[in-house]
């Protein structure tokens, strides 16, 4: 038939026009799809969020890139609207230099548009370089790894970190990461000083992290872009507002667009004999 000699011979170029089209459609649009049910794991995140008393404080841990925000970025807002808006106060370091900039931003968005003071509700105390090193001597004193935020104030003066001197003194450590990072924070934090840890990461890192949630050393697990998703749809957040929801949308379209082509692309070839020809050759 001559339907499939069009398939088969249609331009590539009509395709990757396709895809870019399932992509920007639905962000420039506001349309999004059904989330369906929440995960679990994100939903733990959540839960164990809301259980805290407001006063509490919460570290946050901006190992991230800019390579990885359209995965975590969107986990990040999310995460910190809740944080602030539930009343806790957020300490925010950054153990990958490229995050520090993108920690400090967000908290900036997110404080202005709740109006969080920084300073008060807020801080963001910067990057650090060692790793390891690092995690540990927060173990043993925060204010002596950092004794100031990273615009320099002393975080002696900062109302935030009252009370705050070591890991005892805070309720929970999420980590958003798109490498190694996390295990770091496990493996120092957690074993060594009990901190409770929950992760945001990227999708491929999943597999690797389940065994530590299902061991107990981690509260909870935000997947991929999926998780952001998960994580505006139980707080509530407008979809139309909501980048991880609007992101979501954009990736299954693409990818149920890409599903039909293979589909096509595999009746075209054998319904029109090449097969057999190429066979025969």
């Amino acid at each position: 038939m001559r339907i499939w000699g069009w398939l088969l011979d249609l331009d590539r170029r009509w395709i990757f026009l396709g895809i870019a089209l399932a992509v920007v459609i639905p962000i420039v649009t506001k349309y999004t799809l059904p989330q369906g049910k929440p995960a679990p794991p994100t939903v733990a995140v959540y839960n164990y969020i809301e259980a805290l008393k407001p006063g509490e404080v919460v570290m946050i841990a901006f190992d991230y890139s800019p390579s990885s925000m359209p995965e975590l970025h969107p986990q990040a807002l999310a995460v910190v609207r809740h944080l602030l808006q539930h009343k806790l106060r957020v300490v925010s370091v950054s153990l990958n230099i490229q995050g520090t900039s993108l920690g400090r931003d967000l908290l900036s968005q997110v404080g202005g548009e709740l109006g969080a003071v920084d300073g008060v509700d807020y801080v963001h105390l910067g990057f650090k370089p060692g790793g390891s090193q690092v995690i540990l001597g927060m173990g043993e004193s925060i204010a002596q790894v950092y004794p100031t935020a990273a615009d320099g104030r002393p975080i002696a003066d900062l109302p935030v970190m009252e009370g705050v001197k070591t890991y005892d003194d805070v309720s929970l450590l999420i980590d958003f990461a798109a490498g190694n990072l996390p295990f770091a924070w496990i493996a120092f934090a957690g074993e060594r000083y009990n901190q409770k840890i929950a992760a945001g990461i990227t999708a491929v890192m999943a597999t690797d992290l389940y065994p530590y949630l299902q061991s107990g050393q981690l509260v909870g697990l935000i997947n991929g872009l999926k998780g952001a998703a998960d994580y505006e749809a139980l707080l509530g957040i407008e979809p139309s507002e909501a980048p991880g929801m609007l992101g979501m949308s954009s990736q299954s379209i693409a990818h149920l667009l890409i599903v039909v082509l293979v589909i096509a692309g595999n009746i075209a070839y054998f319904a029109s004999g090449r097969h057999r020809r190429r066979g025969r050759s």
